[in-house]
């Protein structure tokens, strides 16, 4: 080597170096830390869902629990009393499946429900599509036009037999004034107009919550669909047709399924405007369970048609989650 140069630098790799009981405690808490993240976070999970999941038990699954035990009982005021219930097996089932008065009652659920379902629909899509065009005030109308929904049943019923009422009512006040009828219509003693009477004011009730949906639904359908239809020469009918209809069909479906579910078990209406009468021509299978529960005090009686009405709700409902997911299969 020379005098005055640099030493050669080692350039070979340094030996590794050890591993230390530090470097593992680390690594070990870092991984206690991670697992007790998971947890915490899981924990954080379960909190939002217990709640809703205790809440569900209480106040449907344990009432419902208790229905159904109740019909398989002869429950009646007696067992307050005695705490006895004896089991009855399938005799209060076959008891109000084999009256006279259920086949009756399941035909008019059907014509109520269908009726109502069909004339809340097309109403609420016709000011849905009429709502969707800007003008003046349209939203002080949309708001005025939620009023039917936001009232209490009992108060719109109440309100309605007031004005349905044949001798006092405005309705036949005002047929008799524009020269329509002379005698006026009987509304609610007549039981063919009963049951018109009772439908006609469940749509009035429910027109609002179909518009909501439906107009809502109409907002997502993007713009520039209609607009490349028009430049294409469509009119109105055309692009509801296979732009407005396609599209919202999904909307539709809640709305119909809904709809159905609500409209089954309707009670409040009937029983105010015509309990269930004239001549149990408005008795559905929500008000004969209620009469045979709180007139009859046959609680066990009540419990099954209750439960009956259970199962033709699930049923139409499993039919039409059925029939629409096999339609968006096609």
């Amino acid at each position: 080597m020379r005098s005055g140069s640099r030493p050669v630098t080692d350039l070979s790799p340094a030996p590794p170096k050890p591993c230390t009981g530090q470097d593992d405690g680390a690594v070990a808490a870092g991984e206690r830390a991670a697992v007790r993240a998971r947890l915490w976070e899981r924990l954080a999970q379960w909190m939002f869902i217990v709640p809703a999941a205790a809440y569900l038990l209480l106040f449907f699954g344990y009432p419902i629990f208790r229905n159904v035990v109740m019909s398989f009982q002869q429950y009646t005021t007696t067992t307050f009393y005695t705490g006895s219930a004896p089991f009855v097996g399938l005799r209060n089932y076959s008891a109000v499946l084999s009256s006279d008065l259920f086949s009756k009652a399941l035909l008019t659920t059907v014509l109520f429900t269908a009726g109502s379902i069909i004339g809340q629909f097309v109403l609420g899509l016709a000011f849905a599509l009429f709502f969707q065009r800007r003008f003046p005030l349209g939203g002080v109308l949309r708001s005025l036009l939620l009023l039917p929904w936001l009232l209490p049943l009992v108060v719109s019923g109440t309100t309605w037999k007031w004005m349905l009422d044949p001798d006092t009512g405005v309705v036949n006040a005002a047929l008799r004034g524009l020269h329509l009828s002379s005698s006026g219509i009987p509304w609610l003693t007549g039981t063919s107009q009963a049951l018109v009477s009772v439908i006609l004011i469940n749509i009035w009730v429910g027109i609002p919550f179909n518009t909501a949906i439906l107009y809502g639904g109409l907002q997502d359908i993007p713009t520039h669909l209609y607009e490349a239809a028009k430049l294409d020469g469509a009119g109105p009918v055309t692009s509801f047709r296979h732009i407005t209809w396609p599209l919202l069909r999904p909307v539709v479906s809640v709305v119909l399924l809904l709809g159905v579910v609500y409209t089954v078990k309707v009670l409040d209406i009937i029983l105010v405007v015509t309990g269930g009468g004239p001549a149990d021509a408005t008795e559905t299978i929500a008000t004969q369970s209620y009469e045979l529960s709180f007139q009859q005090f046959e609680f066990g009686r009540g419990a099954a048609m209750s439960n009956v009405l259970i199962v033709i709700s699930l049923a139409f409902a499993l039919v039409y989650l059925r029939a629409g997911r096999r339609a968006r299969n096609v």
